[in-house]
């Protein structure tokens, strides 16, 4: 018992469960980086009886961690070959190490005390996707504590009725949270205190789509490169503002999904297993919706750079400007595009790496006090170049662009 453990995954995240030592050597031994689970909460889903006694003191003597799902710890769970369960969208597997043996294999018996259990299976993948939507919510608190508007000042600056709304709601959210951390669940009196913010939160998210969308409509309509240069502008400063509105209203809905997975575990634990994948599925189409609005500000903006690059010559100041600020609203969508996970868990480093290269390269061509074709021309072949070895997606459409403004520019230059 002491040298076997059960893997269990849900698509996001793997479950490590056991004897705390056993759980340890494991993690250790693969090097993977973890957080507590919170195993005790699965008690809630027991009902009474021997039988139930018994599986809660078996829980009681095991460890829970929890690992997010990355391109390394994706290899564990292939390595070990876990298998899908009864539950929907759940895998797992019992290792050990039998004997002298000091590497882990798959065995075929095990303590079984959650992977039998199928109600205790629902349980811990419930668990599992509350933690993974507070990995998540920490990593929008990190993506807002960079950028250079912090949210709190940015939803202060608006004077709409419906972002003061939500920073309201945002505050009862947080009280509801600090309550359920310290009481370790969420009762009818907290539940209720939360139930109407769904509603603000999603009208808030949908003022900031339409925002982000009322931009890219306003580049499409621009004809000249002045007016273009100055509607890019805009983008450029007050898209930064909405995406951040925008992250603030994914971490809230985030937030509510956790206390909602917390108040059906208490009150209809035979429930959570549903519930827990009509979550899952609503989240997934709120990342689609921002997905594609943010996708269609991006080719305005890159269709944007390609005119103003067919008129360098006879728009010096202009023309460079638009390509900056194209170069700058792309920076900013991969890199929130990546503290989303809109493009994968497995993704979402190599978006930020290629957010720190686009920096490094604006920085590089802002100090060298370069200006005009030049200067633009620097910032845009540096930063698009060295996308090639980030995201692929975003990157081979840009490095298109950026050859077609090349053979552009030199076209011009021979005909002078």
């Amino acid at each position: 018992m002491d040298n076997e453990i059960q893997l269990i995954s849900d698509g996001d995240g793997l479950a490590v469960i056991g004897n705390p030592g056993a759980v340890e050597r494991f993690l250790v031994s693969e090097g993977l980086p973890s957080k507590d689970l919170g195993l005790p909460r699965l008690g809630s889903v027991l009902s009474a009886g021997s039988a139930a006694a018994q599986a809660g003191s078996e829980i009681a003597a095991n460890s829970g961690r929890w690992v997010q799902l990355t391109k390394e710890s994706a290899q564990v769970v292939h390595k070990y070959g876990l298998m899908q369960s009864k539950t929907p969208g759940v895998s797992h597997a019992m290792v050990g190490q039998p004997g002298s043996i000091k590497s882990w294999l798959q065995i075929a018996k095990g303590p079984g005390s959650i992977v039998g259990n199928p109600a205790m299976l629902a349980g811990a993948a419930g668990i599992m996707a509350q933690v993974a939507m507070q990995q998540s919510m920490k990593e929008i608190t990190d993506y807002l504590a960079t950028i250079d508007e912090k949210v709190d000042d940015v939803l202060r600056a608006q004077k709409d009725a419906v972002l003061a709304r939500m920073i309201g709601v945002g505050f009862v959210i947080e009280e509801a949270m600090t309550i359920r951390q310290a009481r370790g669940r969420v009762d009818e009196i907290t539940w209720s205190k939360v139930q109407g913010a769904p509603t603000t939160i999603a009208e808030s998210q949908a003022y900031a789509l339409r925002q982000l969308d009322a931009l890219a409509e306003k580049l499409e309509r621009k004809t000249t490169i002045g007016d273009l240069a100055k509607a890019a502008k805009e983008a450029e400063s007050k898209g930064q503002e909405w995406l951040a509105v925008l992250a603030r209203c994914f971490q809230l809905q985030d937030a509510i999904a956790v206390l909602e997975l917390d108040r059906v575990l208490d009150a209809s634990p035979s429930e959570l297993d549903g519930h827990r994948l009509g979550l899952k599925a609503a989240r997934k189409n709120r990342l689609d919706l921002i997905s594609r609005c943010t996708e269609r500000l991006m080719a305005r903006m890159d269709a944007a750079a390609g005119k103003a690059n067919t008129k360098v010559l006879l728009h010096p100041m202009d023309s460079p400007a638009v390509v900056q600020s194209s170069n700058q609203v792309s920076t900013a969508i991969v890199d929130f595009h990546g503290r989303l996970g809109i493009e994968g868990a497995r993704e979402s480093s190599e978006a930020r790496r290629w957010t720190d290269a686009a920096k490094e390269a604006r920085d590089k061509a802002l100090e060298t006090g370069a200006d005009g074709v030049g200067a633009a021309k620097r910032l845009g072949n540096e930063t698009l170049g060295r996308a090639r070895w980030a995201t692929g997606k975003l990157s081979s459409r840009i490095v298109e662009r950026a050859l077609r403004q090349r053979g552009d520019n030199d076209e011009g230059d021979k005909k002078n």
